[in-house]
């Protein structure tokens, strides 16, 4: 009986040992002080290095910054745990991914947003467009989407009905004044294809990285909430304290103050959090 007594008390303390083992691991995950940040090709990790990498680092966070030449490889970092946040997408483009690889991503800050513009080299009009017009569209459904609901809005083109966004294809588009061929490339390479195509429709950030004005554009989109970017981070970091921070830190008057002061961000979607700093 001393035997069975004496087993269950070692059963008790292994199991208590453990969740205490767990419980430091959940608390270590939550507050831990060095944090893995990705991003796509553009302006956006300008945006962070010089606005919001200073405030974190003041609250004493080590900050890696990763950077991938493609916007398709952002999520699977963060799916591989080799990233903790991302400032790249779209509430809908994020929700696209979290369906198609089964992953649980939630978005928790608006940043400043690019929208998204009609370009060219070529010509400096719209009027200039005819039958057999080239125009270059993101290769992605999300952004591809976004676009040709600009040339749609000029009367170009018809989208149909039934068309997705986040299972969006040419196969939705029809003509409507014009017969229009479309160019379809990697969101980085359209505004340097430019002299290649009549026009192309270039995500707004990749503009001001070029140091060049969103303004300039002959057609500027107006962009829907569910295409204006976010901060994502997985689901299950949510309530851990350098989630808190980094929210924080984007919704900061600091930041605020720091893109009002930058002329290269004239024709950003500004977040409506600072509506009430």
């Amino acid at each position: 009986m001393k035997k069975l007594i004496i087993t269950v008390l070692l059963g008790m303390v292994l199991i208590l040992a453990a969740c205490g083992n767990e419980s430091k691991t959940n608390s270590a995950a939550e507050d831990k002080k060095e944090i893995n940040v990705g991003f796509g090709v553009g302006t956006y990790e300008d945006q962070f290095r010089k606005g919001i990498l200073p405030i974190l680092e003041e609250k004493g966070y080590k900050v890696n910054i990763k950077t991938f030449s493609q916007n398709m490889q952002v999520n699977p970092a963060m799916q591989e745990g080799s990233i903790d946040a991302s400032v790249f997408q779209s509430t809908a483009y994020m929700e696209g991914i979290n369906e198609e690889k089964n992953m649980d991503m939630t978005g928790i800050a608006f940043i400043p947003s690019a929208p998204q513009g009609l370009y060219s080299k070529k010509h400096t009009s719209l009027d200039e467009v005819k039958d057999g017009t080239t125009v270059a569209l993101p290769n992605d459904p999300v952004n591809q989407e976004r676009a040709v609901r600009i040339l749609e809005e000029l009367g170009w083109v018809k989208v149909k009905s039934d068309a997705g966004i986040t299972d969006f294809n040419l196969n939705s588009v029809e003509p409507d004044q014009y017969e229009i061929k479309f160019e379809v490339l990697d969101p980085a390479q359209i505004l340097v294809s430019l002299e290649d195509v009549d026009y192309g429709v270039v995500n707004g950030n990749y503009i001001a990285n070029a140091g060049k004005k969103i303004t300039d554009a002959l057609k500027i989109e107006n962009t829907p909430k569910q295409h204006r970017n976010i901060v994502s981070i997985n689901k299950k970091d949510k309530d851990t304290q350098w989630a808190k921070d980094l929210k924080a830190a984007y919704e900061s008057s600091e930041f605020e103050e720091y893109i009002n002061s930058e002329s290269k961000y004239d024709g950003f979607i500004l977040p409506e959090a600072w509506k009430n700093n």
